[in-house]
């Protein structure tokens, strides 16, 4: 098989008009939308859209998580702030179950990153507090719920 060369195509944007946009509850900084649940693979593919030069919540991912950065770039940092992680327009990323907490958020233009969860259990993810202590979760049941409340939408 050969390869194509990026610079043969033309840069292309990433046009987010037609994805409908919800908040998860009151957390700040991002929107997101669930494009699909598959639930007997225990997949979970969503879209996130991040605010610029903003962090969201510390969590910790409990199941593999694959990111594909669409627009923008999606940065990770510690829990103390560092930078961890600067991911670029293109950078796919395969992630399994992390034990590490971190926060992540957009560049100085925001980011557009879709996620692939591949679960082999319901808990996804951890939500921490400054003292990383675990204060809320997200489960496969709530990303099914999510999922049902955005396509009636």
């Amino acid at each position: 098989m050969s390869t194509v060369a990026a610079a043969d195509y033309a840069p292309m944007g990433f046009d987010d008009s037609n994805i409908k946009w919800f908040p998860l509850g009151d957390f700040k900084h991002f929107v997101f939308a669930v494009l699909d649940v598959d639930n007997d693979r225990r997949i979970v593919d969503a879209v996130l859209k991040y605010e610029p030069s903003q962090k969201i919540f510390m969590h910790r991912h409990i199941q593999q998580t694959n990111t594909l950065v669409l627009q923008g770039e999606h940065r990770l940092y510690e829990p103390d702030g560092t930078l961890k992680d600067v991911r670029p327009v293109g950078r796919y990323t395969a992630t399994p179950a992390d034990p590490d907490p971190h926060t992540e958020g957009g560049g100085a233009e925001g980011a557009i990153v879709l996620y692939s969860i591949r679960a082999d259990g319901d808990l996804l993810f951890e939500i921490l507090d400054d003292k990383l202590e675990v204060v809320g979760t997200l489960t496969m049941q709530d990303l099914n719920g999510a999922f049902e409340m955005q396509r009636s939408a």
